[in-house]
């Protein structure tokens, strides 16, 4: 009977909203607990490690590091498209007064943080190359704090946070595809093109089966990785290919987005966790804080994240473009924009496009943990004594 309730206890965690959140925050703690041990520097053999094999044709030979970030996070990028495409299709991107709102939030969002980010470093070319880290949002661990709070919020702010952080997601790709690829190989976009264009082909064909689009899809990554292009975006070009439908049953998009959404959440953004915030601290980190790099972006998550949001909100509000969703008062969203600035996974992904320094990088991530915690105390703090406060005056 005891087995059989703990196992409840644990199939409840495991589905509840809060649980990949919580989980990715335990791996972070294990990362930090290695770098400050003296496993450190064997940890950073084992990610050196070189896996794959090259051939005169084929070159696939790379760190275990460089597989977590260009492959394994590719996977999460698909389920990022996937996302995003259905929110466009059926959700709650699917016409302009459902989207309105958390797209103009998202892009206020974008703006302030990078504006206050370049106003810090515009006078250093290296760090300033670091302007798109604070425009980020980590959907899972804000949707994880945001449901801590349970009925405390009205639901419809749960719907804002999710789409607001997919359109958060979609822009943070678009600036990844733009500003932060390298020399760009056109034969390999060329192939990578032209097997996106057979995908398209096998949608209008109507095949269903997943295979005619993920093999293709290995394919296409192989391509964009030598291209110049960063790998990851090969994830979000297979996902716009993939059939979906506006009605009730499974389309063969849904059911991937069901298969993916565990192993990203639990294996996936962990493993990204565990290789990427193995922050060695030493006494510069300290002082880097104060940095026209770290204030750039504690004060640009921070900050710049509740500002843009908070602003284009009420403006889109009070212009009539948009409605705030029912029961959601102004409180609400200030909250919501300070768990914006939760940073955190797509930040530090940013970070290591960024920067080449290892300084810089362990810099960076560092502001980024800082700046993420103490967005996600603050934005858990002012949603839920707003709550209190409510509460009193019944």
């Amino acid at each position: 009977m005891a087995k059989l309730i703990n196992l409840k206890i644990f199939s409840h965690f495991f589905r509840s909203s809060s649980a990949g959140g919580i989980f990715l925050l335990i791996c972070v703690l294990i990362s930090l607990l290695i770098a400050n041990s003296q496993w450190s520097e064997g940890f950073k053999e084992i990610l050196n490690f070189e896996l794959g094999f090259n051939t005169s044709t084929i070159h696939l030979k790379y760190p275990i590091l460089l597989w977590v970030n260009d492959g394994l996070m590719a996977v999460f990028f698909l389920l990022v498209g996937l996302e995003i495409k259905r929110e466009i299709v059926e959700g709650e991107l699917a016409s302009f007064a459902q989207a309105a709102l958390p797209v103009l939030a998202a892009i206020g969002g974008v703006l302030v943080p990078a504006l206050i980010y370049l106003f810090f470093n515009n006078g250093d070319f290296l760090t300033s190359k670091g302007w798109g880290i604070p425009m980020a949002t980590d959907i899972a661990f804000a949707l994880g704090i945001l449901s801590l709070l349970g009925n405390k919020v009205p639901s419809g702010l749960k719907i804002f946070l999710a789409a607001l952080a997919i359109v958060d997601d979609l822009i943070a790709i678009l600036v990844i595809a733009i500003f932060y690829s390298s020399d760009l190989h056109f034969l390999y976009l060329g192939y990578a093109g032209a097997l996106f264009v057979l995908l398209i082909i096998f949608n209008r064909m109507g095949f269903k089966n997943l295979l005619f689009y993920l093999i293709p899809g290995v394919f296409i990554w192989y391509f964009i990785h030598h291209s110049g292009i960063h790998a990851t975006i090969a994830g979000v070009l297979v996902a716009i290919t993939l059939p979906t439908n506006e009605d009730d049953t499974d389309s063969p998009l849904e059911k991937l987005e069901h298969a993916l959404t565990s192993p990203v959440n639990f294996i996936i953004m962990p493993i990204f966790a565990l290789v990427n915030t193995n922050i060695t601290f030493e006494s510069v980190m300290i002082d880097g804080l104060t940095s026209n790099l770290g204030l750039g972006i504690i004060l640009g998550l921070f900050l710049g994240k509740p500002i843009g949001i908070f602003i284009m909100s009420w403006l889109s509000v009070k212009l009539k473009i948009a409605a705030l969703p029912e029961s959601t008062t102004w409180f609400h969203v200030l909250g919501l924009g300070l768990l914006g600035g939760i940073g955190f996974t797509m930040s530090i992904f940013i970070a290591l496009l960024s920067f080449q320094d290892p300084l810089h990088q362990n810099e960076a991530k560092f502001a980024i943990l800082i700046a993420s915690t103490i967005a996600g105390i603050a934005g858990f703090c002012v949603l839920n004594l707003y709550n209190k406060r409510q509460k009193q005056k019944i």
